[in-house]
């Protein structure tokens, strides 16, 4: 589940519509300062990346994967029918979405492409990110309501979100949370809430985790513009995570049992880079598996270092 750059087109056209578009949120000034903000109010949900096809192939028909996490090929159907078919690889709390050159329509098929959903555990913590947005310098974040069809026809309320700009070069990121009405729906397969205002990640997973390897992704590394990476910082520090600068212009942002690492490229060498993951338990022989032009590896000990080259070479 993300929300597609399509979604975004439908908001540039009702933002059109009303003269309330602007230019990008984010400033490259905002990188140097940590973030101000002592609660965690976003967590790391997911990221996502658009691979070569050769890729995306080995990945979508691995039996090696469907051992190692809990692993689905799924076709989701969004607000305004928008359809995807993405590759997953989910975990307690965390998942990761693959898709191949051409899966999506328009720009958001192309190489490189990439996005990172950051998500509360806590109802109403939203709103307090959307408030911290504007603080950040962000002066029109733009809402949006995800919804989800099961398959008749009417759409379910799925996630609220909070981006900071419709306009991007490659890569997105945004604030979400989790809907009562899909919580309460059967066919969404949720687990009950362990304490009132839970709308948590390990309640919207499942723990089929349990009968894999994989727990979690614990760290993601991305190649994205300076533009975008503008665009993501005050999202990153409204959120309450720890951003700061490294060398050649990214930042890392940690917290929460995440690293996330942004590192500054021209366009053509955008995309994700490198994930890594936490393991159900832990094993005793290092484990290469290639997947097209990527390279999953698993232990020695209790980690996984997944590695994606450059615009798909090694």
């Amino acid at each position: 589940m993300l929300i597609h750059r399509t979604l975004r087109t439908i908001i540039v056209i009702a933002l059109a519509f009303a003269g309330a578009i602007g230019g990008g949120a984010g400033t490259a000034g905002a990188e140097g300062r940590p973030s101000s903000h002592d609660r965690q109010s976003l967590f790391f949900n997911h990221s996502y990346g658009v691979l070569d096809r050769e890729t995306a192939d080995a990945i979508e028909h691995s039996d090696y994967l469907r051992d190692f996490t809990n692993f689905q090929v799924r076709t989701t159907t969004g607000a305004d029918g928008q359809t995807w078919t993405g590759r997953y690889l989910m975990g307690r709390e965390t998942y990761l979405e693959l898709f191949g050159v051409g899966d999506l329509a328009g720009q958001d098929g192309t190489l490189g492409s990439a996005g990172l959903g950051l998500s509360t555990e806590r109802a109403g913590d939203l709103s307090t990110v959307t408030e911290r947005l504007e603080e950040e310098g962000v002066a029109d974040p733009v809402e949006f309501l995800q919804t989800r069809d099961f398959g008749d026809g009417v759409p379910v309320p799925w996630f609220d979100a909070v981006l900071t700009t419709t306009a991007y070069d490659a890569f997105g990121a945004w604030a979400m949370e989790y809907r009562p009405e899909y919580f309460a729906d059967p066919r969404s397969n949720t687990e009950p809430a362990s304490s009132p205002g839970d709308v948590g990640r390990e309640r919207y997973l499942s723990d089929d985790y349990r009968d894999h390897l994989m727990r979690d992704v614990t760290s993601v590394r991305l190649a994205v513009t300076e533009g975008d990476l503008a665009d993501t910082v005050p999202l990153l520090r409204a959120g309450g995570f720890a951003v700061r600068t490294v060398a050649a212009g990214g930042v890392v942002a940690e917290r929460g049992g995440i690293t996330m690492r942004f590192d500054v490229v021209p366009r053509e060498q955008a995309g994700l880079r490198q994930v890594g993951m936490s393991l159900n338990r832990p094993v005793t022989d290092r484990h290469v598996e290639r997947l097209g032009r990527s390279a999953l590896t698993v232990g020695p000990g209790s980690r996984a270092l997944w590695t994606f080259g450059a615009n798909g070479t090694p």
